[in-house]
């Protein structure tokens, strides 16, 4: 039977309920395969597609050129920087993300980063289970001693909305004073949270734990460098939650190893994979996570659903909710 209904592709599973959702409005094709569509089988679903639900696939002209019928692209992610938009823009293809639904759930993993690293919370996991932990060795309490986060400095490297609700959770949970570098200042953090503005450099000097929550622009690419770690306490940790590319990983290994600082915790990689015998695995002092960041049952629902409707309201003439703000106005009509 024929159908007037948007014709979308799905380049991942998603829950049942938003396929369902995607089914009532959309006519749906979706990869059924493991994990994500390959780029060679993505792009062969797309000639007739008016409509693309995905994470992380770069939208580019070499897409673009194979989906003359595309209209709206929606991604399962707060970041876009797979995003060529000037390319969208000039052929009118609406974009959309999914800020909002992960901001407490990051914010939650970064602090378990924070508590693990300073903690030492993988490296005497692992010294248990190994059966290492045994009376007479010559091993004192001081073998096992951490570093405290209560009451220490945090300084916040990015102060959108995932940074906010670190700050709640820092500062009225552990009752650490907060420092911030952002690209302007915060007045209502500066209230709510009795936050310090700083310049770069005075941060990194000051804070115990430096937390990177900045997106991934040209700006922000290799924003903290070999003279950042330099500037900071032998006793800071290093936390990275935002994008691996705004970090000199070698720098940072470097850093760690000599002890120039004291840790770090890393949710994120450039490139991601690592490949597997990356430099920074062979340190007992940084903590290594897999991109989870939004990883729990029920973000990652909201968040799906979120795109699901950016991606339905785009395609019936809507403007959608969270169209990314640089095709806000400029994206032609």
């Amino acid at each position: 039977m024929k159908t007037n209904k948007p014709k979308v592709y799905i380049s991942k599973p998603v829950p049942s309920e938003v396929l369902a959702y995607l089914q009532e409005h959309c006519e749906c094709r979706m990869w059924d395969g493991q994990g994500t569509a390959s780029r060679q089988q993505l792009l062969a679903e797309l000639s007739e597609v008016e409509g693309l639900l995905m994470t992380g696939v770069p939208i580019n002209e070499e897409l673009l050129d194979r989906a003359p019928k595309l209209r709206a692209v929606s991604t399962i992610s707060v970041g876009y920087n797979h995003f060529d938009i000037e390319a969208m823009r000039a052929r009118g293809v609406i974009g959309t993300h999914t800020p909002y639904v992960l901001d407490d759930t990051v914010a939650d993993l970064v602090l378990a980063l924070m508590l693990s690293a300073a903690r030492r919370i993988p490296e005497l996991d692992a010294f248990v289970k190994q059966g290492r932990w045994q009376r007479g060795q010559g091993l004192t309490d001081e073998d096992f001693f951490g570093f405290d986060v209560h009451h220490r400095t945090l300084g916040l490297i990015g102060m959108g909305r995932i940074g906010d609700a670190i700050a709640q959770r820092a500062v009225h949970g552990f009752g650490m004073q907060l420092l911030y570098h952002n690209r302007s200042r915060k007045p209502e953090a500066e209230e709510r949270f009795q936050a310090v503005y700083c310049e770069l450099d005075e941060l990194l000097r000051r804070s115990d734990f430096v937390v990177m929550m900045t997106p991934l622009t040209p700006e922000t690419t290799r924003m903290i460098r070999r003279e950042h770690f330099d500037l900071m306490k032998p006793t800071a940790f290093f936390i990275n939650a935002s994008r691996g590319q705004t970090v000199d990983e070698a720098a940072l290994f470097d850093a760690l190893q000599s002890g120039s600082i004291r840790g770090a915790g890393l949710d994120v990689f450039d490139p991601e994979p690592p490949r597997p015998d990356h430099p920074f695995f062979t340190l007992p002092n940084v903590v290594t996570l897999p991109h989870i960041g939004s990883a729990t049952a029920a973000t990652r629902l909201d968040m799906a659903m979120l795109a699901a409707r950016n991606l339905v309201a785009a395609l019936h003439g809507e403007q959608p909710p969270n169209i990314v703000p640089e095709l806000l106005e400029r994206i032609k009509r």
